[in-house]
């Protein structure tokens, strides 16, 4: 079947509630044609009754306070993204040391630790931008995720793969002759 004529289909499937009806007609060329208003020698189709999503908020339960007995509002972080380096971004001449950057939505709460994982060894830093050292030329990979105070992984980061490169000493010598 024709790809047009099932998008078209579907749009006028998916647009039933707003088209009271549906005609259709085969052309001269005996291409099939379908629309909202009748045409000589048109059929009257009928549509089935469109498809109706509905969203319904899920309601997560208050957090307790391990502090008292109030019960606090559940937290959820949206996002984490490595921005800098970016995924398959090369740094050049960048005499090992990388800037990191990070940004999460909502911001860092208090108290939440970033643990990053560079080339698989991991280590807890302070804030969303840092720097890691002895950082030199070749493929590498940083990943971010957030715990919360007792260690709970509460979001993770796609991995990023980045490249190092160095200018060679041999390449600017020979550039100058």
């Amino acid at each position: 079947m024709d790809k047009r004529l099932l998008l078209l289909l579907f749009g006028l499937c998916a647009g039933s509630a707003v088209f009271a009806q549906a005609y259709r007609w085969v052309d001269a060329d005996g291409v099939v044609h379908y629309s909202d208003r009748p045409e000589p020698g048109a059929q009257e189709i009928e549509l089935p009754e469109a498809n109706v999503t509905s969203v319904r908020r899920i309601d997560r339960p208050a957090a307790v306070d391990p502090g008292g007995d109030a019960a606090v509002e559940a937290f959820e972080y949206e996002t984490l993204e490595v921005t800098s380096p970016a995924a398959e971004e090369t740094l050049w001449n960048i005499e090992g040391v990388l800037s990191v950057t990070l940004t999460t939505r909502p911001a860092l709460r208090p108290g939440d630790q970033v643990r990053v994982y560079f080339d698989g060894q991991s280590r807890l830093v302070n804030g969303l931008s840092f720097q890691v050292n002895n950082v030199y030329r070749g493929v590498h990979n940083i990943q971010a995720e957030i715990v919360d105070p007792g260690g709970a992984l509460l979001i993770r980061s796609q991995p990023n793969r980045f490249y190092v490169q160095q200018t060679s000493i041999l390449n600017q010598t020979q550039r100058t002759r």
